[in-house]
């Protein structure tokens, strides 16, 4: 029954994107937004949303629920981008993307240093390892399968072609192709802001949360540059890239300690567009 099910929502998807191809990029971001806004709710809790938000504590001037509105149209908007990943790969859509810090890419990339980069699930957060890859930087992406069989294959698909072509399954064999990835000199990008299984309890906006130590045991143990990068969306259909300057860290510094510093880098990418991070991940869930 569940194969069904999955098979149904696969074709209705890729009517979808049928329809989001003929339309173009803006018409397609901006219907997705409302897609998301009106039926994402079905699909993923707005009541989660909500208390989520009340466990960071968030203050803003919009209320939780208009927050949560806007989180799900996001969603939405990445949903309907997603067929012209395609089209930003070969800087047909390149005036819709700007980059601050693109020179310490091309220092890691003339000096042949390899990097952890961290960030979490903002925007549409494909194009941030895109935009490594593009600027020369052999890399190697974490991902996590869907559960839909049939739709998994599409986006691994539109990942490898478009996205980094290293992709990386998430889990004990993923861990170990990454170590192997960093030996040959290859730098990582991964999120760092989903619940894990196999993790640490660790402070996020002031509550414990399941934590991936992953990029801390690559920092302190591979000697890689640590490489913060964060996107944001302008103007509902434009994004500027922010990559941070490489930050060396003291590995003097346990596991734990790193962990929670890179955790308060997140806090902060976050508090930057509240309604741009995805807040539907049952983020504290013990």
């Amino acid at each position: 029954m569940k194969k069904l099910a999955y098979l149904i929502e696969f074709i209705l998807i890729k009517i979808l994107f049928i329809l989001f191809k003929l339309i173009g990029y803006r018409f397609s971001s901006n219907l997705g937004f409302f897609i998301g806004k009106t039926i994402g709710p079905i699909f993923r809790s707005k009541k989660l949303i909500i208390q989520n938000l009340s466990k960071a504590n968030i203050k803003s001037h919009d209320s939780p629920n208009k927050i949560a509105s806007n989180v799900l149209g996001n969603y939405g908007r990445i949903f309907a981008e997603y067929v012209y990943l395609e089209k930003f790969r070969n800087n047909e859509l390149k005036k819709y993307i700007s980059i601050e810090g693109l020179e310490y890419l091309e220092n890691l990339k003339t000096n042949n240093k390899k990097a952890v980069f961290i960030s979490g699930h903002f925007n549409n957060f494909e194009l941030m390892a895109m935009e490594i890859e593009k600027a020369g930087i052999e890399l190697a992406t974490i991902y996590r399968p869907l559960n839909n069989i049939f739709l998994n294959k599409t986006m691994e698909k539109i990942r490898k072609e478009n996205i980094c072509r290293n992709q990386i399954k998430k889990g004990r064999a993923g861990s170990r192709e990454i170590i192997k990835n960093l030996i040959k000199g290859k730098s990582i990008a991964l999120m760092i802001d989903q619940r894990v299984r196999e993790g640490e309890k660790v402070k996020f906006f002031d509550n414990l949360a399941t934590t991936t130590t992953i990029p801390a045991q690559l920092i302190k143990k591979y000697n890689c540059e640590l490489v913060p990068i964060y996107i944001e969306r302008n103007k509902k259909n434009y994004f500027k890239i922010y990559v941070s300057k490489p930050i060396k860290v003291n590995k003097t510094k346990s596991i734990l300690e790193i962990t929670e510093f890179l955790n308060k880098i997140l806090e902060k990418m976050i508090l930057k567009n509240v309604e741009q991070w995805i807040w539907t991940h049952d983020r504290w869930k013990s």
